[in-house]
């Protein structure tokens, strides 16, 4: 007896689970419907490519009353009769014809398909339905999900990276000639960034208890500079570090050292709105406070670049 009501458990249990999946089957079904394509066809006599009057007048009315909607394809057809080249020609004189009749009098979307079926295409049993131009259109209700019905998927533009000098020669003070030497990977790397991704300027030192950056760093503040010139919709925040000890100078020293960053920018065109900065002092260490030694000070006493934006 266990296993026979064991037995009638298990069908009622499958029963449950088919008629569930009907009904999902079903749901979906309905919500493909609710934005569905739309389709209209008109008829050829025989080996005719132009329109009767009766279909004249019925493509006509059709226009009429669809004038907010928008065509996305045409597709025309012609029955088993005849080679396969003169089928393809007549059919795609057909589509010809058609759009003649409704061009500048329906939208039409720019890119829509015409395509021509001869003899290839499956053939209906009743042959008058086969001498056809179907017409594919969308419902004005429909246009804001155009490309998903039509199940197109945007192409991503691809980001080319920017090409970057290894070196520039500047002038200094007393008129000598300094050559700064780039790191092209690190620009290159943050040019393709994405946004909520964070670098660390290094090296990038400043002099002791300043906010002045020292001779040997520039080279990294021009890798900033050009990286910025040739990522225009490029927006970052500028985030200075300290060490040791936690006070209010040291607040102030690491949000003076990121503000430097932003005006050094600034002063070379990179407008003001795509720099951001702020001082953390020490409140995200990368080594435990109070540090260990000088290699731990120095890691901790540094400037980041956090990626706010790039499109």
């Amino acid at each position: 007896m266990d296993g026979f009501f064991y037995g009638i458990i298990c069908v009622l249990l499958c029963l449950y689970f088919i008629s569930m999946i009907r009904i999902l089957i079903l749901f979906y079904l309905i919500s493909c419907s609710a934005f569905a394509q739309e389709q209209f066809s008109v008829f050829f006599d025989s080996n005719q490519f132009n329109l009767s009057n009766i279909e004249k007048t019925k493509l006509f009315h059709w226009v009429q009353s669809h004038q907010k909607d928008k065509v996305v394809a045409m597709e025309g057809f012609t029955d088993e009769d005849g080679s396969i080249g003169y089928n393809d020609t007549l059919s795609k004189k057909r589509v010809q014809s058609v759009w003649n009749e409704i061009k500048d009098k329906i939208q039409i979307r720019e890119d829509f398909k015409t395509r021509s079926f001869g003899k290839l295409h499956q053939q209906d049993t009743e042959k008058s339905k086969n001498r056809r131009v179907t017409i594919t259109y969308i419902l004005e209700k429909d246009f804001e999900r155009e490309n998903e019905i039509l199940r197109i998927i945007p192409k991503v533009k691809e980001k080319v990276t920017p090409k970057f000098p290894d070196a520039l020669a500047i002038k200094e003070m007393d008129g000598s000639e300094s050559i700064l030497e780039f790191d092209v990977a690190f620009m290159q790397k943050v040019s393709l960034a994405k946004q909520g991704e964070t670098f660390l300027l290094e090296p990038l030192n400043f002099h002791w208890n300043t906010f002045a950056i020292t001779k040997e760093s520039r080279p990294k503040l021009y890798e900033l500079l050009f990286v910025m010139q040739q990522n225009p919709n490029l927006k970052i925040k500028v985030i200075g570090h300290m060490c040791c000890n936690a006070s209010a100078k040291t607040f102030q020293l690491s949000k003076d050292r990121a503000k430097a960053m932003k005006q050094f920018l600034i002063a070379n065109g990179i407008k003001e709105e795509r720099v951001n900065f702020e001082g953390k002092g020490i409140q995200e260490p990368l080594f435990a406070i109070p540090e260990t030694d000088e290699i731990q000070r120095a890691a901790n006493r540094r400037v980041e670049i956090f990626i706010v934006e790039n499109p």
